[in-house]
């Protein structure tokens, strides 16, 4: 799932506004926050990223 030229740059987290980085995990792609505080894991869909908290991962 390769991201738009410059799109993985413009994007951050919505909960804290930290970059965030592509993950392939198992079941889908995700982008990551790269904050050690928050962490979340927002799904890719079809890909479109889902960046909506109630829809992220919480980290393990």
């Amino acid at each position: 799932m390769p991201l738009e030229a410059g799109l993985l740059e413009i994007l951050a987290c919505p909960a804290c506004h930290a970059p965030l980085r592509e993950e392939t995990g198992p079941e889908t792609p995700e982008l990551v926050c790269t904050s050690s505080d928050c962490g979340l894991a927002y799904p890719v869909r079809d890909d479109i990223p889902v960046l909506l908290v109630d829809e992220a991962r919480r980290p393990a």
